[in-house]
């Protein structure tokens, strides 16, 4: 499969156009991110993903493709994390950690998706991406806040995420087989837009109150070798090895290679804010790894495909 670096351009250009809006509200009208932060995380982000799970119709092989994505960056944030310790200043460090273990996936990489894959693969690819949006928001928010807040208070402010009792609230609507009405889910249709649009937008609002100072070409360093070499090696090697040994349909293969490849996530940015750690830098990390998006997937994918399909 020949992937044409056309195809990203579209929702490339879109993604960016959100971050400009983002930053004229911040330059132009003084707009405060901080609140949006806090909107999406306690907010929007739990509906979205309540959401997807009720549609999705979780059966026991998916939420096994979420539990391997969960325990994947669950792993490799916390090998990160403790090499970044030695490395880089606390804040700093919590960033880069929480970031290894997770990238835009859904902003960036649901369109590319809809694109590559047959409707069950992008079906596999959503349970992935849920696994990774699980880890942002427990593991994730977790090792971040460590790097302000101490222990007891990192799992305190765990324990008010909604987002965990949203995952459990789908999981409990399915097994027990109530029906949500259907003015419900129509109603919760404007949410995932929602928070692609804001997720976005933070990005440019945080970005509209850097300085020169804040460019950290060391942090940004790593967290590009993170997202653009650890996990495309990752991601490579677990389907060359599964297909090895169980066998992986290649809707599967592809959704995994894909989830490897998108840039840095978004909700780095957006839980940074939240917690007031380094937000500019994660933001200038965001915004590189986008822009290299269009030439690097197709790059990646095309190195990679001819690998794991003979």
């Amino acid at each position: 499969m020949i992937l044409d670096p056309s195809t990203l351009m579209g929702p490339l250009w879109t993604l960016l156009a959100f971050v400009g809006l983002g930053w004229l509200a911040a330059r132009r009208l003084a707009v405060d991110p901080r609140p949006i932060a806090t909107l999406l995380i306690y907010l929007i982000a739990p509906l979205t993903f309540f959401r997807g799970l009720i549609l999705g119709g979780p059966t026991p092989g998916y939420l096994l493709v979420t539990a391997a994505l969960f325990a994947t960056a669950s792993l490799v944030a916390l090998t990160v994390s403790r090499l970044a310790r030695r490395a880089l200043p606390g804040e700093e460090g919590a960033v880069l950690a929480f970031s290894a273990g997770t990238g835009n996936t859904g902003y960036f990489g649901l369109p590319v998706a809809l694109v590559l894959l047959p409707p069950e693969g992008v079906t596999l690819y959503l349970f992935g991406v849920l696994g990774v949006t699980l880890y942002e928001f427990t593991l994730g928010f977790y090792l971040s806040a460590r790097g302000r807040f101490s222990m007891r208070d990192s799992l305190a402010k765990i324990l008010r995420l909604p987002l965990i009792y949203a995952f459990l609230s789908a999981l409990l609507v399915e097994g027990s087989g109530v029906e949500i009405p259907a003015a419900i889910m129509e109603g919760l249709e404007v949410f995932p837009p929602a928070y692609t649009l804001l997720g976005m937008m933070i990005i440019g609002m945080t970005l509209g109150r850097v300085t020169v100072r804040q460019f950290d070409w060391r942090f940004i360093g790593a967290c590009v070798a993170v997202r653009y070499a650890l996990w495309p090696l990752l991601a490579l090697g677990a389907v060359v090895g599964l297909q090895a040994t169980v066998g992986l349909a290649p809707a599967l293969a592809m959704a995994l290679l894909l989830v490897g490849v998108v840039p840095m996530a978004a909700n780095v940015v957006v839980v940074a804010m939240e917690l007031g750690i380094a937000p500019e830098k994660g933001a200038l990390a965001v915004l590189l790894t986008t822009l290299a998006a269009p030439l690097l997937i197709p790059l990646y994918l095309g190195w990679m495909l001819p690998l794991v399909s003979g």
